[in-house]
Parts: structure tokens; sequence; C-alpha cells
């Protein structure tokens, strides 16, 4: 396995501290979008290179180099661990597989579920669920919908529950529920992009925050209104999709006081600078996955006879 293809599996772990500040410093729609692209090149990169990784361990053993038609031994720089490196990332993909599948199954269920019940409960794209707990969250689909609880309903007041609903509607209207599904399977794929999952999260729910505020016309009722339904779910955590969005999610406290704050600030100089990095270290992941794999191919070529040293 050639050098370059070290790079994807290590720059996952430099994106946490980068996504985060970018979560925080740059404006939420185009951080929504440079993070959940980030993520996904950086998860694709290192799944490249775990597969590069397991093919050139199998290659170096006599049935998988008789199947490839290998002429000659298969030289890389790694050949005294390429076949336990094999193992390792063999282990790895297996396990990163089935949690995902897990995930992925019981997220559909949810789903379905969540669904069936709101369509026995909706009025419009309204759900209202009786329960002592209160909650309210995006729910996405064919159609989409709004589903709160009773307990919800009964912690705010009128014009809470209509920011409330402004919010919910955001993400359904801007389908943040695909940036979500992305930020999942890039953590699943290396797990050092977990941190930029929450990263994410928070950058759909402050540009949900910003798309109520500016639908009500009132950013101290908007952020009024996410505290205090943050306030009544309390510590309860409620059963939804790991999809579905929700305004009590997330730093709550953080998304108040970006509401509160000045609606136009300047751009602090740092944010697109930490941008920048956090999209040229995806750039750099998905060239070095790239240039190993071909470095790789050329490699099996000269062992096959087919191309000169």
């Amino acid at each position: 396995m050639t050098a370059l293809l070290l790079f994807p599996l290590l720059l996952p772990f430099i994106a946490p501290a980068l996504a985060e500040r970018t979560a925080r410093r740059l404006a939420p729609v185009p951080a929504v979008w440079l993070l959940t692209l980030a993520a996904l090149a950086l998860a694709g990169g290192s799944v490249v290179a775990l597969g590069a990784l397991v093919l050139t361990g199998l290659l170096k053993m006599p049935l998988f180099a008789s199947l490839g038609e290998l002429v000659h031994p298969l030289r890389t720089p790694w050949d005294a661990v390429a076949v336990p490196s094999a193992a390792a990332a063999i282990g790895l993909i297996a396990v990163g597989a089935w949690a995902l599948t897990r995930s992925a199954v019981r997220q559909i269920r949810a789903l379905r579920a969540a669904h069936a019940e709101a369509g026995r409960r909706a009025a419009g794209d309204l759900c209202v669920v009786d329960s002592p707990h209160p909650d309210a969250y995006a729910l996405p689909g064919r159609p989409s919908r709004i589903v709160i609880t009773t307990a919800m309903i009964r912690s705010l007041d009128p014009a809470e529950r209509e920011v409330l609903f402004a919010h919910e509607r955001a993400h359904n209207t801007y389908h943040h529920h695909y940036f979500l599904a992305a930020a999942e399977l890039a953590a699943y794929c290396h797990p050092a992009l977990r941190p930029a999952r929450d990263a994410i999260r928070y950058a759909a729910e402050r540009a949900a925050d910003e798309a109520a505020a500016a639908a009500v016309g009132d950013r101290r009722l908007t952020a009024r209104a996410i505290a205090r339904a943050a306030l009544a779910s309390g510590t309860h955590r409620p059963e939804r999709p790991a999809v579905a969005p929700a305004a009590t999610s997330g730093p709550v406290p953080r998304r108040v006081a970006a509401l509160l704050a000045d609606p136009a600030p300047r751009h602090r100089r740092t944010a697109p600078w930490v941008a920048a990095l956090l999209a040229a270290c995806a750039i750099a992941s998905v060239s070095a996955s790239a240039t190993g794999v071909i470095d790789f191919h050329h490699k099996v070529e000269v062992a096959q006879g087919e191309s000169a040293h």
C-alpha cells in the first residue's frame, strides 16, 4: 500500500476541531453544506484507503495472487505488515458495516412507526401526540410532518408555538434530514467523525432557528420559544429517529445566544480560514485516496506483467 493511503485514515482526526469552529463561526446555511460535504469526503477517503489496504494484503496471499493473475510478487512499502494490516482493516470494515446496518434498520423502523402514528393523528402537516413528555420534531418523508406532544403544547404560549412550528417546518422545507443522514453515515465510516456529526446537527438547528426568526419577525421571541421548549423537555430523551431534527436538540444555550446577538455581525476573520482548512482537509483526503489507488493499480499491473516498473 502506498504511503499516500495513510493520509485519508489520519485526516479525520483533525476534522472535529475544525468542524466545531466552522459550525460556530460560519453562517448556518453554508456551514451545513460545507460540514456535510467535508464529512462525506473524509469518510469516503478513509473507506477507500481501508479497501486498498485489504486488497494489498489479499494479493500477498498465493491463492488471491493467482486469482489476480499476478506473475510477479506485488511490491509495496508495507510488505512486512501487509497481511496483518489487511486483517485489521477487514475487521474494522466488518464492525462498521454491521453497526451501520443495525442503525439503518432501527432508523427505518422508527420512521415507519412515526409515520404510521402521524397518519392517524395528522391535521394538515401537524400531528399532535398525546404524551406527558414535552417534545416536538420534524418528521421527514412524503408527506413530511411536524410532530408535537400535548405536553409541549401546554408548555408554550400561542406565539411560542408558532415559532416552534416555523422552526420544524424549516427543517422539512430545507430537507435537513438528508444532512443528518449523511452525518450518521460518515460517523459509522470513521469514528473520529462522530464530533463532526454533532457539528452538522448544530448547524442545521441554527439554520432552522434563523428561518423561524425570519418567519415570525422577532428574534427575541424565537430565542425565548427555543429556550422554553428545551427547558420543558428537560432531561427526558424521547424516542425519535436520529434523522428527525428537533428544536430542543444540540447546545441550546449557544443557539439562544446566537439569536439574541446582533443579527448581522461582522464575520470573524478566522471564519473563512477555518472553513478553508476544513475544505482543504476534505480535498486532501479525496486526492490522497485517489492518487494512492492509482499508484496501487499501477503496482498490480506491474505484478501482472502488463506494465514496466
